[in-house]
């Protein structure tokens, strides 16, 4: 059975939006649309490109390289103290009677700083003065018995030759005689003992009067008169003297790593706050081999001697030194900047396409750099404008400037510390 299609009529084909005109139109008005949009990107991304290729001006500030004398110094902090000082304590204890002297009093040696009350100690002195006398009178009366003991024992001898006296009468003498010359050598030693009394308790009068034991300035007085003052179990210290403020040293901790270079006789300079902008000259006369160790830190103390005719330093002044340890005549020096400047990166293949966004460029090999030697640097010199690398090898360096030891670089010429991009 034969069915011919018949077209559909005109109205069905409008409600099913199968009108070909129509269809045409709205996919024209997509494609022209989407031309718009990839035009606009397109434009943009050309833009970009040509801005970023369009290379950039710089300003770059140079410094001359020139031959100097180069003081390299190792930096310290440390105190001030007396080269010699001496804590004057007491021997006795008692009561503070008088006190002599104040903070900063200059003493010579012998002078008397304080007195401790001394009577107790001179009725012991009378007690054993005395017992020395009872001594002294104890021996006479022994000398006189061994005299009268020795005319005994004579008489007995000479009586015993003419057979009037018996043997026993004669060894009585004997041993009577024996006894006396006892009796003095016990009063002989009682007296010894009786001086040596004496001689303590004067000893311990003359220790209530505290004297200096050197020439100086009295830095700290802790006593007062009426104070007790009690040595029995440890000496009280009740002065503090500086033997000499004319001469005193500054003991700087010195870092481990700064410790190899610092040597005995070398010079310093050092600043203390109480005169800002004032430098005072110093050399090192010990380094200790002991180390100090603060929360994981290690130092050691370096001992250097200060001159200090005017009196301006005083005990305990932090300074902060600079220890000259390595002083080059007539080298070429560069500013340190100059070693750390490195010139703008060019922007190679930063550009961006269309295509760059659907295909995204493959990663970059990853560049082989060579390590530079020990002791080998870049630095930039302008030619024509731009920067040049050279290759230099550098020795020692005050912080500031760096020595340069070779390479093509010669006094006179301008070397790159720094650069800016041009405004336009």
């Amino acid at each position: 059975m034969n069915m011919q299609h018949k077209p559909l009529p005109a109205e069905i084909e409008a409600a099913l939006g199968l009108d070909r005109s129509s269809r045409f139109a709205k996919w024209a008005k997509r494609l022209i649309l989407l031309s718009l949009v990839i035009t606009a990107i397109s434009g943009t991304l050309w833009w970009y490109n040509a801005a970023s290729s369009t290379t950039a001006a710089y300003t770059y500030q140079t410094t001359a390289a020139a031959r100097k004398t180069l003081v390299v110094t190792v930096q310290a902090t440390g105190n001030i103290q007396p080269i010699a000082e001496v804590d004057v304590s007491s021997e006795m204890s008692g009561v503070v009677r008088t006190v002599n002297v104040k903070n900063n009093s200059q003493v010579k040696k012998g002078d008397v700083l304080a007195e401790l009350d001394s009577v107790r100690l001179r009725a012991q002195l009378a007690r054993v003065e005395a017992s020395l006398a009872a001594a002294e009178a104890r021996l006479a009366d022994a000398r006189a018995t061994l005299n009268e003991r020795q005319i005994a024992l004579n008489r007995a001898e000479a009586l015993s030759k003419k057979g009037i006296s018996s043997v026993q009468d004669l060894d009585s003498a004997q041993a009577a005689l024996a006894r006396a010359e006892a009796g003095v050598l016990a009063a002989e030693a009682d007296i010894e003992v009786a001086k040596a009394e004496v001689s303590m308790q004067e000893t311990d009068i003359t220790k209530t009067r505290i004297l200096s034991p050197v020439d100086g300035i009295v830095l700290k007085r802790s006593v007062e008169p009426g104070q007790t003052v009690a040595s029995s179990l440890q000496a009280p210290v009740l002065f503090t003297i500086a033997e000499d403020l004319t001469h005193m040293q500054l003991e700087a901790n010195i870092d481990e790593a700064d410790i190899g270079v610092v040597k005995h006789g070398q010079t310093a300079s050092f600043t203390v706050d109480a005169y800002p902008g004032r430098d005072f000259p110093a050399t090192i006369e010990t380094i200790e081999f002991s180390p100090n160790v603060t929360d994981n830190v290690v130092t050691y103390k370096a001992v250097l001697i200060v001159s200090n005719d005017e009196l301006l330093l005083r005990p305990g002044m932090t300074a902060t030194a600079e220890i000259v340890t390595q002083e080059l005549d007539d080298v070429l020096v560069v500013p340190n900047a100059a070693l750390r400047y490195q010139p703008p990166k060019k922007d190679n293949g930063s550009s961006f396409s269309v295509t760059s966004i659907f295909m995204p460029r493959p990663p970059r090999p990853t560049r082989q750099t060579s390590p530079i030697p020990t002791g080998e640097r870049s630095i930039w010199i302008l030619e024509n404008g731009s920067p040049v690398e050279l290759k230099v090898k550098t020795g020692a360096t005050d912080g500031k400037l760096t020595q340069v030891l070779s390479g093509d670089l010669v006094a006179g010429m301008e070397v790159v510390t720094s650069s800016r991009q041009a405004k336009e």
